[in-house]
C-alpha cells in the first residue's frame, strides 16, 4: 500500500473534520461546513427525509427506501444472508439470480429485521447521574448497565418502538435512538453473484471496478407492502463528476479517537491475533467449498466474507504500521497532553490516559483465552450459538431487567427470539468441519495440557469430538428450541443436550471473563468522558463521534485520483466491464453470466457504471445511499478502495475512495439486461 499523508493539524490533534472528513450524527449535522464549503443548506426538512429515508440490515449493512410502497435497494453482499437462507440445493438464488414479476413471487425473507431511525434523545445527564461517583469499576458498570436497560424499556414500551441507548465519544455521551421495527421482508430481485462480485477477491477494495452489487428487497405490514412516507426518488441519469454528494448510512465501528496505548494493542496484538483465525478459515471454507458443487453454495457466502474481511484486516494493519500515520497519532496525543498544562482539568486528563493505558493491558492480557471462551473462536458453529443462547436466556430470564446480560434485556427481546427461532438451514457436515477446525484453534492456542480444553474435548480428537456434538445435539430443531426456552432452566437442565452442556462447561470461565471486559470497559469510558469534557473545553462541541453502526451522514465530491503516477477517472461504464472480461481471457472471476454476454448489443455502452467519491466510510457503510443536493437517489456504496482501508484510524482524501455502484447502471441493467421494467418504472415512478 502506498504511504498516505496524515497531515498533523488541528482535525488530526483534537478530532474535529477536515477536507471532506466525517461521520456525522443527523441530530448534530455539519451545516456550518456544508455552507462554508459547498454553499449548501442542510435544512431540517431534508436532514428528516434522508433519515427516515435510511434503512438498517441488522445482519450487517445499510440500505433505503425507492419506493412509497416499500421497495428497497441494498448490496447483494448485504443482502448475501437472506439470499442463501432462501436457496436450496435446487434453487440456487446467490449464484443464479432471482426476480419477482409480482407481489406473489416475492420471497419472505427467514429472519431479516430493518430498522429505521425516528428519534433521537440526547440521555447523558440521566445515564451518568445513576453511576455512583467513586464507584469501583464492576459496581459502576452494573449501574450503567440498570440504568441503560430502564431507559431503553421505558422508551419501548411508550413508543412501541425498538428503543438503543448508543455509547458515543467512547463514553462521553449517551444517546437514546429509536427505531421502526420491519421483520415481513421479501426478496424481489438479486442479480448473478458474477456480476454482483465481477473480478471477485482480485479487484476488491481496487478501483476501478466493475461490479452490479445491488439487489432489492420490500417491507410488509400486515400482510401487505408497506406504505411509506419518506423515501428517495430514483434518478435515473446519476451522479456526474465534481458533483456533491451525500451518504446516509450506518458504518460500523471506527478507531480514531482511540489513544496511542488502544492502538498499540490493536496493531500488536489484536489485528494480528484476528487475521491469522481469518486466515485459517479462509482456507478451510476455500478447500470444503471446492469438493462439490453443493459444498459451494453451503460455504460459499461464508467464505467470501471471510475474504473480505481477511483484505480489509490486512489494509486497517497496514495502516498502523505505517510510521507515517502512527507517529502522527502520538504527535496529536502529545499536544493534546501539552494544550491542557496549567489547566484545571490537567490532571484528571493525565489519570484518564494512564487508566486507559491500564485497562487495554488488562484486556490485552486476556484477550486470546477470552476470545476463544466469550468470544466462541474455540466453538465456531450455529448450534453452539443457538446452544449458549438458550443456557443464558434460562439463566438471565428471571433476573430483572436491568441485571441481565445486556442481549437479554427486554427492549432485545424481539429481535432476539427472531434470531433465535428462525428456520434457516443448518448442515451437520459443515457444523463439523467448522467445529472441528475450531476445537483444534482452541486446542493450539491454550496447549494440550489446559485443563477446560481437556474436558472440552473429553479424551476425543477434534473431529471425533466436533462430530459427536453435532450430530447429539437437538438444537436444530426449532421445536426443540421453543419448548427449551418457554421451559426456563428446568428444562434446559433436564434436555441433557450436549451441546448445551459444553457451553454450561465453560460458561463460568467465560462470564468471568466477560466480567473482567465489562469492568475494564467501564473504566476506559470514564477515562474517556473525561479526555471528551477537556476537548469540548479547550475546542467546542465541534466534531463527529467514532462510528458505532448508527445512522451518520457523510458528504464529498465525485472525484478520481493519482496512483503511481496514473490518473484514475472518478467513473467507469458498462464497455469497461466488457473490456476488463475480455483482458482476462473471461477467466474467473472475470467471467461473465450468459445474461450479460447475450444482451450486450441491447445496453448503451457508455452508461456510467461504477464511481468513486470523497465520502468518508468505512465497513457497515455498504448499501448506503448516495444522494445529491435534490436528496434524489444517484448511487449506493458498495467498496472503499485501499488507500481508504486506513480510514478507520485517520481520514485522508489524498488516494482513498468510497466506491458505489452508479444509478444510471442499474436503471440500464433492469431494462436491458434483465427485463425487470416493472422494477425500473416503480424507481422511477416512487411506486408501484
Amino acid at each position: 500500500m502506498k504511504r498516505l499523508l496524515f497531515a498533523i493539524g488541528s482535525s488530526l490533534l483534537f478530532f474535529t473534520a477536515r477536507a471532506d472528513e466525517g461521520m456525522w450524527l443527523f441530530n448534530q449535522p455539519p451545516r456550518q461546513l456544508l455552507r462554508e464549503r459547498y454553499q449548501f443548506d442542510a435544512s431540517d426538512a431534508w436532514l428528516d427525509h434522508l433519515q427516515k429515508s435510511s434503512v438498517r440490515f441488522n445482519s450487517g449493512g445499510s440500505g433505503s427506501f425507492v419506493s412509497e410502497d416499500g421497495l428497497l435497494i441494498s448490496n447483494h453482499h448485504v443482502g448475501a444472508d437472506a439470499i442463501q437462507k432462501l436457496s436450496t440445493k435446487e434453487k440456487n438464488y446467490l449464484r443464479d439470480g432471482f426476480h419477482a414479476r409480482t407481489l406473489a413471487q416475492e420471497m419472505k425473507c427467514l429472519d431479516l429485521e430493518l430498522n429505521v431511525l425516528q428519534s433521537i434523545e440526547d440521555v447523558t445527564a440521566r445515564i451518568n447521574t445513576a453511576v455512583p461517583k467513586d464507584a469501583d469499576p464492576a459496581t459502576a458498570f452494573a449501574a450503567r448497565r440498570k440504568i441503560i436497560a430502564e431507559v431503553e424499556k421505558e422508551s419501548q414500551d411508550r413508543t412501541g418502538m425498538r428503543s438503543d441507548v448508543v455509547t458515543l465519544w467512547q463514553g462521553g455521551a449517551y444517546h437514546l435512538y429509536r427505531f421502526k421495527r420491519y421483520t415481513d421482508v421479501r426478496l424481489v430481485f438479486a442479480p448473478e453473484q458474477q456480476i454482483a462480485f465481477f473480478g471477485g477477491d482480485v479487484d476488491n477494495f481496487e478501483f476501478p471496478r466493475f461490479d452490479l452489487d445491488v439487489c432489492f428487497f420490500r417491507a410488509y405490514e400486515n400482510g401487505q407492502p408497506a406504505k411509506v412516507k419518506s423515501f428517495l426518488r430514483f434518478s435515473p441519469q446519476g451522479a456526474h463528476d465534481g458533483e456533491l454528494v451525500f451518504v446516509s448510512g450506518h458504518p460500523g465501528r471506527t478507531s480514531r479517537l482511540l489513544t496511542v496505548a488502544e492502538l498499540e494493542n490493536l496493531r500488536n496484538q489484536a489485528l494480528p491475533l484476528r487475521l491469522n483465525s481469518l486466515k485459517r478459515l479462509e482456507v478451510l471454507l476455500g478447500n470444503w467449498a471446492a469438493r462439490s458443487e453443493e459444498n459451494w453454495r453451503r460455504a460459499h457466502d461464508d467464505f467470501l466474507g471471510v475474504q473480505n474481511s481477511r483484505k480489509a484486516l490486512d489494509g486497517k494493519l497496514a495502516g498502523l504500521l505505517d510510521p507515517e500515520l502512527f507517529s502522527a497519532k502520538v504527535a496529536a496525543e502529545s499536544a493534546f497532553k501539552a494544550k491542557l498544562t496549567g489547566k484545571p482539568e490537567c490532571a484528571e486528563v493525565q489519570a484518564a490516559y494512564e487508566k486507559i493505558s491500564e485497562a487495554t493491558k488488562l484486556l490485552a492480557a486476556q484477550a486470546v483465552r477470552s476470545g476463544l471462551l466469550e468470544g466462541g473462536q474455540a466453538f465456531r458453529s450455529d448450534s453452539f450459538g443457538i446452544a449458549r443462547t438458550l443456557l443464558r436466556a434460562a439463566d438471565e430470564r428471571p433476573k430483572p431487567n436491568g441485571d441481565r446480560l445486556r442481549e437479554f434485556g427486554d427492549a432485545n427481546k424481539e429481535s432476539l427470539e427472531l434470531d433465535l427461532f428462525s428456520e434457516k438451514p443448518i448442515y451437520a457436515d459443515f457444523e463439523i468441519l467448522l467445529l472441528a477446525d475450531a476445537l483444534t484453534f482452541m486446542s493450539g492456542q491454550l496447549g494440550g495440557d489446559d485443563s477446560l480444553a481437556k474436558q472440552v474435548l473429553a479424551d476425543k480428537s477434534p473431529r471425533e469430538r466436533a462430530a459427536e456434538l453435532i450430530q447429539g445435539t437437538k438444537v436444530r430443531d426449532v421445536a426443540f428450541r421453543k419448548q427449551l426456552y418457554q421451559g426456563g432452566a428446568s428444562a434446559v437442565a433436564a434436555a441433557k443436550d450436549p451441546m448445551i452442556e459444553l457451553a454450561r462447561l465453560v460458561d463460568e470461565e467465560s462470564r468471568a471473563l466477560r466480567k473482567v471486559s465489562e469492568a475494564q470497559g467501564e473504566t476506559k469510558q470514564q477515562a474517556h468522558a473525561a479526555i471528551s469534557r477537556a476537548r469540548n473545553a479547550l475546542l467546542g462541541t465541534a466534531g463527529y463521534p467514532d462510528a458505532t453502526f448508527t445512522l451518520r451522514l457523510t458528504y464529498g465530491t465525485v472525484k478520481g485520483y493519482e496512483e503511481d503516477g496514473k490518473v484514475i477517472p472518478a467513473l467507469t461504464t458498462i464497455a469497461g466491464l466488457y473490456e476488463r472480461a475480455k483482458e482476462m481471457s473471461y477467466k474467473p472471476p472475470f467471467d461473465l453470466p450468459e445474461s450479460w454476454v447475450k444482451r450486450k448489443s441491447r445496453l448503451d455502452l457508455e452508461t456510467p457504471y461504477n464511481f468513486v467519491s470523497t465520502g468518508d466510510i468505512i465497513g457497515g457503510n455498504s448499501g448506503s445511499p448516495v444522494v445529491n443536493r435534490a436528496g434524489e437517489f444517484v448511487g449506493i456504496i458498495f467498496d472503499g478502495n485501499l488507500p481508504s482501508l486506513p480510514w478507520d484510524y485517520a481520514f485522508s482524501d489524498k488516494q482513498g475512495r468510497a466506491t458505489s455502484v452508479h444509478s444510471a447502471a442499474i436503471f440500464e441493467a433492469l431494462n436491458n439486461v434483465y427485463g425487470a421494467k416493472e422494477l425500473a418504472r416503480e424507481l422511477v415512478n416512487g411506486r408501484r
